[in-house]
């Protein structure tokens, strides 16, 4: 079976389902109809037997007229009538007998004892008496043939309704281990055939979440197994990838490291002097030249941090969180550079809020980033808004401050890498611009979305995560 593909296993189920349920179907129908032709037998019997007792009781009224005329008018062509009533009575009797009872053949032996003896009678004219006698004692045996007759038909409807009830009572038996049977084999072929999914689904996830350590085996149909194989090739290629990437870019910060070390080496000594001293000229370019490998600097290692969170945004380690307490311990965190811009920060809650299924520590990095950017761009004094509110579908957390704002035309851009925006605030910051893009990961990591609302003043970010509860 596991040589068969996903099409065929499932065609293979059906017609063995088609099959089981076919065996029982037939194994009823031939039965009851056994029983019909048994039944329409015992009809067509039934009414020979009618048939022949009421022959049997005409033959009789014939038979003892003909032979009391005969003792009347000692007419030969009278005993020539009784001979032949007694005849077709016989034919009678004969099919009388088929009933087979000891009862039955005991009354058609005895009518038939009686019909001889009034046939001696006549015969050998022994006496009106006899014949008189003997004539009185058939229709007595006649009320008996058909008594007995009722009982034996009587006995056999019974049998066969009996019999019935037996073969209604097995079929109901057959078709309950018929359907049973068909049950279990649908179950197990949807378990064989549905695990392997199952399996596919997970496999796919973990290349989603770049977890390449753990072989990709999938087994159950033919097909099936091919595409583990694939997902498998493809998770070694993913995982040459990544491993080429992250060496790739530890080479290149590595290399763009060293020459900007050696730079900054250099421009130190020109400014201290050891090669001469510098003109008021000179000493304006290499201020200049030191902040600028400074920021090139800053961009390395916020480029490399900026690749470090993305990736680790793939990898997910989710449970049950509580949303105020852990934006209330992003807000603690940074309650040093919110006294020194003398910050008011709000945390507003709207209703019940349900724990979330997320990771903890990207969700806290994330919102970090967040109220870190609005504290940043905050005028002195100023103040910094958190409302969490649960929504039909998600759960919002608005993050709104009193900065410069964001220009509409690059309300999309914010969130690109290393992008600081047009509008910056009075006071000098310093960020490498890659906070809002690391929010944007993490967040849609998690399946949710961060977006800047328009708003008269300042900035307004919403960040929505989904209500699974």
């Amino acid at each position: 079976m596991s040589r068969l593909s996903f099409s065929s296993t499932l065609l293979a189920s059906f017609l063995l389902i088609a099959a089981i349920l076919g065996t029982a179907a037939l194994g009823g129908l031939l039965t009851l109809e056994d029983f019909a032709a048994r039944s329409r037998e015992g009809a067509k019997h039934a009414l020979g037997f009618s048939s022949a007792l009421q022959e049997l009781g005409e033959r009789t009224v014939d038979l003892e007229r003909s032979a009391r005329q005969f003792l009347v008018l000692g007419d030969p062509v009278l005993l020539e009538r009784f001979e032949q009533a007694r005849d077709d009575s016989m034919t009678a009797l004969v099919w009388i007998a088929g009933l087979g009872s000891t009862k039955s053949q005991r009354l058609v032996n005895q009518w038939s004892d009686a019909a001889e003896r009034v046939a001696a009678a006549l015969n050998t004219r022994a006496g009106a008496d006899v014949a008189l006698q003997a004539l009185g004692e058939l229709p007595v045996l006649n009320e008996q043939l058909a008594a007995e007759l009722r009982l034996q038909l009587e006995a056999e409807s019974k049998r066969l309704l009996d019999e019935l009830d037996g073969n209604r009572e097995q079929l109901a038996w057959h078709l309950l281990v018929a359907v049973t049977a068909a049950f279990l084999l649908a179950a197990l072929t949807g378990w064989w055939v549905l695990r392997p999914l199952t399996r596919v689904e997970g496999a796919i996830e973990a290349l989603g979440e770049s977890r390449f350590d753990e072989p990709v085996i999938i087994g159950g149909p033919a097909d099936l197994r091919r595409v583990g194989r694939r997902l498998d090739w493809l998770r070694v290629r993913l995982a040459d990838l990544e491993a080429n990437r992250t060496r790739v870019l530890r080479h290149v910060s590595h290399e763009l490291k060293t020459p900007l070390a050696s730079l900054r080496e250099g421009i130190a000594l020109l400014k201290d002097g050891v090669v001469g001293e510098l003109t008021a000229g000179q000493h304006e370019v290499v201020g200049i030249l030191e902040h600028n490998t400074r920021a090139l600097q800053l961009r390395i290692e916020g480029l490399l941090g900026y690749n470090a969170a993305v990736f680790d945004a793939r990898s997910l380690k989710r449970r049950k969180v509580a949303l105020r307490p852990l934006v209330e311990a992003v807000v603690a965190e940074q309650q040093l550079q919110i006294q020194s811009r003398n910050l008011h920060v709000d945390i507003d809650v709207n209703g019940n809020i349900p724990p979330l299924s997320a990771d903890p520590d990207k969700l806290r990095i994330a919102l970090a980033n967040l109220v870190a950017n609005a504290i940043s761009f905050s005028p002195h004094g100023g103040k910094v808004r958190l409302k969490i509110a649960r929504q039909l579908r998600d759960v919002t957390i608005d993050c709104i401050d009193e900065g410069p704002g964001v220009p509409e035309n690059e309300s999309e851009r914010i969130f690109e890498p290393f992008y600081q925006g047009s509008r910056q605030p009075a006071a000098p910051r310093h960020g490498s611009g890659l906070g809002l893009s690391i929010v944007r990961e993490f967040i849609d990591a998690h399946g949710g979305k961060i977006e800047l609302l328009p708003t008269s003043t300042g900035a307004h970010f919403r960040i929505a995560l989904p209500n699974e509860s």
